[in-house]
């Protein structure tokens, strides 16, 4: 992925290029409301689907009321959709080992196929027999496994047999995959067999291959219970009676308590305000709207977009771009707004989407203010709400500040956020639209886009958080918990610059190197820290 990178002129470092006016002050202000509301404990972290996030989703619309546009959602401003609809553990599930319970879903999980029953036994290890539990060690079972299938469909294979062979019910452990991956198969149709099957996660898995152990006192209990979980997005419309509409999104949805195990603090079970992540955003959002209310650019209608689902895989953006309420071929560009709260002199503003449309080196120059240091992605393509776009032929741009030891932990908070920086996204934003508008509806260019790092190619992790603008290696931002980074050593700040046998000079070459790994392997990371490096040993 190739980065441009354009400094202008500095003028004595400040990142807010605009005088003080009295409107700008009102925009300040109006900012530190927004995010204090929103990145309030009060909020409990605006998970998706909770009391929380509806909270936020009133809070935008009302916002939105007061600036005087119109509502555009399926029922008023709000916009609701489906996130997942499958299974969960029942309330009566159960598993323990020698008399010691696991977690329901936090732990284990039975399996979508596994029958709503109980069932008990003294277990050894590597011996299935008839009328008791079998307990398959997924590593010992490498050799029946196809590595190009789901490891869903052998526990399926072997829990067949295990019924057929009057098994009472089946355990799975050491498996590799983590809660994330199981719990989502059970939003997957399979038929019922008639015994229990049960996936252990990794506290399990390391009783159960304990050394010392002769054998196991297993006792499950099977029950799995319809699951609905459904997102909104707050929708509100400038009508101007034009051809084309402008889309303005930011997503508004966090990561609540880290239930959703997408916290970089996992063993924290604390609020995730989302400061930056997002609550910058929309409330950059409301201020850019409540701005072309009360302004004459009126060539265009204004789609202002506050999407849900974001930290679940863009789930609220997707379903706008697929059901409306604005029809794809109308919309001109989107820009989108995803953590915009930390703005620095050294790190700059990354704008993404720059290869989308001819037009944008020509606009966005022009809207910029003197004195930002601002990078360059051209890719369409990115890990924010913009993406969904991209994919329908629409040219898009991505405004973002950088990520930060916060990043995805309960630190990310209001206090934390730069507004003077955050002023400055918004003006720059609204320069953008101010610059297209009277011009035709821009041309959208395909870009060449990075290859996928997650599905087969991708199974293992080092647990850290990159600094994407930064060349001459992968910089680490952030260590995550628990992770084969944070037991090797390897801490924010560390510059990686080879990572096994292969050389790492960016984001880019790091993930590709990454990709080469698989679970149980290990290798040797190669750092730059300080003025020396250093060299540490990892095990997937």
């Amino acid at each position: 992925m190739k980065k441009l990178y354009l400094i202008l002129p500095l003028a004595g470092m400040a990142l807010t290029a605009y005088p003080q006016k009295k409107a700008d002050r009102k925009t300040l202000g109006n900012l530190q409301a927004h995010v204090a509301y929103l990145a309030s404990d009060k909020l409990e972290g605006r998970r998706t689907g909770t009391a929380g996030e509806q909270l936020a989703a009133e809070y935008i619309s009302q916002q939105m009321k007061i600036i005087g546009l119109a509502p555009k959602g399926s029922n008023g401003y709000l916009q609701t959709f489906t996130v997942r609809e499958g299974l969960e553990a029942g309330p009566n599930a159960r598993f323990s080992i020698n008399g010691k319970p696991l977690e329901p879903g936090g732990q284990f999980l039975p399996l979508p196929f596994s029958a709503r029953k109980s069932a008990k036994g003294d277990v050894l290890p590597g011996v299935n027999e008839i009328d008791n539990v079998w307990l398959i060690d997924i590593q010992k079972s490498k050799d029946e496994i196809n590595p190009h299938a789901s490891p869903l469909e052998f526990y399926l294979k072997k829990s067949r047999e295990a019924a057929e062979s009057h098994a009472t019910g089946i355990v799975f452990f050491n498996g590799g995959e983590d809660l994330q991956t199981a719990a989502q198969w059970l939003d997957l149709p399979h038929e019922t067999l008639s015994i229990p099957a049960i996936w252990v996660g990794a506290d399990g898995s390391k009783a159960l291959s304990a050394d010392e152990a002769n054998g196991f006192q297993l006792e499950l209990q099977a029950e799995l219970v319809p699951s609905k979980r459904t997102g909104t997005n707050v929708v509100g419309y400038i009508d101007n009676g034009a051809p084309a509409t402008v889309v303005i999104g930011a997503h508004y949805d966090h990561l609540g308590y880290g239930e959703d195990r997408n916290s970089m603090s996992p063993g924290e079970k604390s609020i995730h305000n989302g400061a930056d992540d997002n609550a910058s955003g929309t409330a950059a959002l409301l201020e850019v709207a409540r701005l072309l209310k009360e302004s004459k650019l009126k060539s265009a209608n204004y789609a202002i977009v506050a999407f849900s689902g974001e930290e679940l895989g863009l789930f609220g953006s997707k379903y706008f771009a697929e059901k409306g309420p604005v029809p794809m071929q109308q919309v001109n560009y989107m820009v989108n707004m995803d953590m915009v709260g930390r703005l620095s002199a050294e790190k700059g503003l990354q704008i993404g989407g720059y290869g989308t449309s001819p037009s944008w080196g020509e606009v966005v120059p022009a809207a910029l203010p003197k004195g930002l240091k601002v990078h360059y992605d051209s890719s369409g393509l990115g890990p924010s709400d913009h993406a969904s776009f991209y994919l329908k032929n629409v040219p898009v741009l991505f405004f973002f500040t950088g990520t930060h030891g916060d990043y995805h932990k309960p630190g990310d908070d209001a206090e934390k956020i730069n507004y003077d920086g955050q002023l400055t996204i918004v003006k720059t934003v609204y320069g953008v639209i101010e610059k297209t508008n009277g011009k035709p509806k821009l041309a959208f260019s395909k870009t060449r886009d990075p290859q996928p790092i997650t599905g087969n190619g991708f199974t293992v992790t080092l647990g850290i958080m990159l600094d994407y603008t930064y060349s001459g290696g992968a910089k680490v931002e952030a260590v995550r918990d628990g992770k084969p980074a944070k037991a090797a050593g390897i801490l924010p700040g560390d510059v990686i610059v080879q990572l096994g046998e292969y050389p790492v000079s960016d984001a880019m070459t790091y993930t590709k190197a990454l990709g080469t790994f698989k679970a149980g392997d290990s290798t040797t990371v190669k750092v730059k820290r300080g003025s020396g490096e250093k060299v540490f040993d990892i095990q997937f």
